[in-house]
């Protein structure tokens, strides 16, 4: 990590040989070539870590996430500096910075200011100001046409190895502000085929001074799922930290979902 000013900015590598690293004044056709598959780097995925005084905790699962909020970029000042992951960081590549997120990560990047959109490789932690969801290198900045301004209001969604885009159907995990209550977060401890099984379940929660406990129920092909949930929460830290004091109390297989995520045993 590197600070300066109050304001932590992160980097990384170049992506050699690959579609987004193609230079910023190239033109005509590139081709869509999907993400390549990556393993979870040793530097720079701690379970959880402190800036500011606040507790930021490491997604074990990114698989469909989807957040929006604004993104900023960092240039020159950091460029050939080392990021929190141990990677150089290096402002004509397409990467970037996130809080939360496992690293390395391909995200797909959507403006929702001019619609441009791009993919990058999160690989360091950040950006630490208020409302801020994303810390995109220079390179990625200029692509989606926020050099100038410095920042943008975006979409960015996890993207599978082989993905150009993001899916269709994906969960959202959206910043708390009035778009966000569409789609409330919520911790779910369990699923199960058996209503008793939940039931129990819900009161080892309770016994554990949890609050805002509940049955949900789906109906799927092989029968009804009752999932014990907590929540709903609006806001990823909030979730983050609720994931984390659920898997300190015993619930490992704790996760973060929001209401309208297909049923998953």
């Amino acid at each position: 990590m590197i600070a300066r000013g109050g304001i932590v900015l992160f980097a990384a590598s170049t992506l050699a040989a690959c579609t987004f690293g193609v230079p910023i004044g190239e033109r005509g056709a590139v081709p869509r070539v999907g993400v390549p598959s990556v393993n979870r780097s040793e530097q720079g995925n701690p379970s959880s870590y402190v800036v500011y005084g606040r507790r930021y905790f490491v997604l074990d699962d990114a698989d469909g996430f989807r957040q929006r909020g604004l993104a900023s970029w960092y240039g020159t000042k950091f460029h050939g500096r080392r990021t929190s992951s141990g990677e150089v960081y290096d402002m004509y590549a397409m990467t970037a910075a996130h809080k939360t997120l496992p690293i390395p990560i391909y995200v797909h990047v959507h403006n929702l200011d001019n619609g441009r959109s791009t993919v990058v490789k999160v690989n360091d932690r950040g950006p630490f100001i208020e409302g801020r969801i994303i810390d995109l290198s220079w390179a990625a900045a200029r692509k989606l046409g926020i050099d100038g301004p410095g920042t943008a209001n975006v979409e960015i969604s996890v993207l599978e190895a082989g993905q150009v885009e993001p899916d269709d159907e994906v969960r959202t995990i959206a910043l708390a502000d009035a778009a966000a209550q569409d789609v409330p977060l919520f911790v779910q401890t369990g699923s199960f085929s058996n209503y008793v099984n939940a039931t129990n379940m819900v009161r080892s929660l309770l016994a554990l001074d949890e609050s805002a406990v509940k049955i949900s129920r789906l109906e799927t092909d092989a029968g009804a799922l009752y999932r014990v949930r907590v929540g709903p929460l609006y806001d990823m830290d909030e979730a983050n930290a609720i994931l984390q004091r659920l898997r300190d109390k015993g619930f490992q297989t704790a996760r973060i979902v929001v209401a309208e995520e297909r049923a998953r045993p």
